[in-house]
């Protein structure tokens, strides 16, 4: 059985180093599943029973150059100011080293080559080091290597100075690009701090102030007026007002009163709340998100995994051509050996992949954040990629397109009186927790009737569900089913059509007289709103070129009525097996993505191409689609949309910049144009380029 370890590594330059570092790790015996992000900074890992010890890990990793350490020690490495960092202390340290250096040519000019040299050799030990421990691992083509390699040979031509420069800006533009990753890491991290560290715990003795991190499941705490939430769990006594925007982004504060679930991290705008805790700090709301999010970082977009695979043959490349430019000219046709050989250390520089590494995942990780801190969780960069390809989305109707709160508007008596058809009801669906049923019970028993016992409950697979009441069968179904059992009359078919035509949802009540003679007793019809920001979406998804359509098992008057509010196609009356065979026909038009409630819907949802849940927090919502929608908005389907393909513009945007700039330096390197320097800032600030424009993303503003 496989163990899985979490460790942190310190000191990565840029995203490149997580492909040597997962490398050296995967040829460790006894370790898969290797994933490293370069945001957060975690390395995990499977080991083996075989091999259940992280130190050879840990030796492995710092062998090449990294400081690994346990996840406890996060909270102080991020708060480390620049200047306390490593690189922070090289950067100054070098920067020392090339003003004494340049001082002492003023004074000792003959001497100048000797001390630059001295200079840029020692600013490139750290370097390397880090190029000489990733070639013995197995990794011989690094960005290290390259910048080792074209310092020492610019300082064999003679080109002292320019190789201290060139270490100089290559340390300046690691050290920014660290600023950059931290500033994207805190922009999630801030979630976590939401939850405050402290709770009120109610004890026999009273109240008693203690660690949120001590807080059990079933120990009942206090929250009091403008406090925060210290854990997830459900209101045991008062009522008030809940801010949620920091976990759902819904603005508005919610009422919630006894027996409501309220999250971590949210505020009690009002009353003084007791609230039964139902997970522990490590398991709360936040803290799944933060997972969710540092999850999806460190899964590859296809764009992404495109660029590792291409780097591996592109670094290797970059030392042949720059070999080549180096020593054929003045080999073959007559060439000044030190100006060729400064050329092609010129073209090592200018080949560094940081930028075209950095390009993909930089962006990625941005959308995702963007998209967390609006309650849109997306379970990988394959998923933000994959949404914004849709051409088609497909919607459950109740409790996504709807509010999902049907309540009864009409009941009709065939047979009998109202207050026996409703006891017969109230009976069958009083174990149900389907949303039809619950509004049912709930009439019943706002009517004073009271719910008599049932037995052998059961399911009808869509078409209803049955119960025995008081020795006989009672039946509510849908009206396909309710005509296949039993017969309606001419009269009773006009009632129901015209109910249907209103948009209602119809149950029909059946009781079974005798074996195989069932008697219609009426009917109950219900309505589910539209959820107010439904229309809207739909014309944006029509704006952005996407096409959508509702699947729902009601009926298709009710179908078509509110598809016609909304301007979309309908497929109505569908049994589960036959959303998901629509799923299936839709596949042919295109990528097709399915939105759902997470639960019933989990066929379609995990056959369409990206599958997406309405799920407002709950754990469900989280855990069987590709994306959830935490503050179930149907306008966030477009909102996903269209930061999937920002998302995507930025990424080509980020590889048109680093290809673009790697190109005119090319140029102007064989024409003899582009000194040493010129190249690694050309690198240096191709990879700046890239970050900045990445990090536009976490800015990002959704339409309203």
């Amino acid at each position: 059985m496989a163990n899985t370890k979490t460790l942190l590594v310190d000191g990565m330059d840029c995203a490149s180093c997580t492909a040597k570092i997962e490398g050296v790790v995967c040829n460790i015996p006894g370790v898969e599943n290797v994933k490293l992000n370069y945001t957060t900074q975690k390395l995990k890992f499977d080991l083996s029973d075989a091999a259940n010890d992280a130190r050879p890990i840990i030796k492995a990793v710092e062998k090449l150059g990294y400081k690994v350490t346990q996840p406890g020690e996060k909270d102080r490495l991020a708060n480390l100011h620049w200047w306390q960092t490593g690189k922070g202390q090289l950067v100054i340290g070098t920067t020392l080293l090339l003003s004494f250096a340049w001082g002492l040519v003023l004074f000792l000019p003959q001497y100048s080559g000797y001390v630059f040299a001295a200079a840029g050799l020692i600013a490139l030990v750290p370097l390397a080091r880090k190029a000489w421990a990733a070639a013995i691992a197995g990794q011989p083509f690094t960005i290290e290597t390259l910048v080792t390699v074209a310092v020492i040979g610019a300082i064999f031509i003679d080109e002292a100075a320019e190789a201290s420069i060139v270490v100089f800006f290559f340390l300046i533009g690691e050290l920014l690009e660290a600023m950059a990753a931290a500033k994207a890491r805190k922009s999630v991290q801030a979630l976590a701090d939401l939850v405050p560290k402290s709770a009120f715990l109610i004890t026999e003795d009273g109240t008693k102030e203690v660690s949120a991190d001590e807080l059990e499941i079933g120990d009942i705490i206090e929250v009091r007026p403008g406090g925060r939430i210290p854990a997830d769990g459900i209101i045991s006594k008062g009522q008030t007002s809940i801010d949620e925007a920091a976990v759902t982004g819904e603005s508005m504060p919610k009422r919630k009163q006894v027996g409501d679930s309220v999250f971590a991290g949210s505020i009690n705008a009002e009353g003084v709340i007791r609230v039964t805790v139902e997970n522990t700090v490590e398991n709360n709301m936040i803290s799944r998100i933060l997972q969710m999010v540092e999850d999806a970082q460190a899964s590859k977009a296809p764009t992404a995994r495109f660029i590792d695979d291409f780097s591996k043959y592109y670094t290797p490349g970059v030392f042949v051509v720059s070999a080549m430019i180096a020593f054929i000219p003045p080999m073959f046709f007559g060439g000044d050996m030190t100006e060729w050989v400064y050329r092609g250390l010129a073209i090592l520089l200018i080949g560094c992949p940081c930028a075209l590494v950095l390009s993909t995942p930089a962006a990625i990780t941005s959308g995702i954040s963007a998209g967390a801190k609006r309650g849109l969780l997306m379970k990988g960069g394959a998923v933000l990629e994959a949404i914004g390809k849709v051409k088609i989305v497909a919607f459950d109707k109740t409790g996504t397109l709807t509010k999902g709160e049907p309540k009864i508007t009409d009941v009709k008596t065939f047979s009998g009186d109202e207050k026996t058809l409703l006891e017969y009801a109230g009976a069958v669906e009083a174990s149900s927790s389907h949303p039809l049923a619950v509004a049912i019970v709930e009439e019943v028993k706002q009517r004073g009737i009271a719910i008599k016992d049932a037995t052998d409950s059961s399911a009808l697979s869509g078409r209803g569900v049955q119960a025995n009441v008081g020795g006989k069968l009672a039946i509510i179904a849908s009206p396909r089913y309710a005509s296949e059992v039993s017969q309606f009359s001419v009269e009773q078919q006009k009632i129901l059509e015209a109910l249907e035509d209103e948009g209602k949802t119809i149950a029909v009540v059946i009781l079974e007289k005798e074996i195989g003679d069932n008697k219609i007793l009426g009917l109950i019809a219900l309505r589910d709103e539209l959820r107010k920001d439904a229309t809207s979406a739909m014309k944006q998804l029509k704006d952005a070129g996407v096409g959508a359509v509702m699947l729902t098992g009601d009926n298709k008057r009710t179908g078509n009525a509110l598809a016609a509010q909304l301007g979309i196609e309908v497929k109505a009356e569908l049994m589960p097996e036959d959303k998901l065979a629509e799923i299936e026909r839709l596949k042919e038009r295109g990528n097709i993505a399915m939105v759902g409630d997470g639960i019933n819907d989990a066929p379609a949802l995990a056959r369409a191409d990206v599958g997406i849940a309405m799920g407002g927090g709950t754990d469900v919502a989280l855990e069987t689609a590709d994306a959830a929608l935490m503050h179930e908005r149907v306008s966030d389907v477009p909102a996903l949309v269209n930061l999937s393909r920002a998302t995507m513009n930025n990424i080509h945007q980020n590889i048109t910049v680093a290809l673009g700039l790697k190109a005119v330096f090319l140029v102007t390197t064989m024409l003899g144009i582009t000194t040493l320097w010129m190249a690694i800032l050309a690198d240096t600030g191709a990879t700046l380029l890239v970050t900045a424009n990445a990090l536009r993303l976490l800015g990002y503003k959704f339409k309203k």
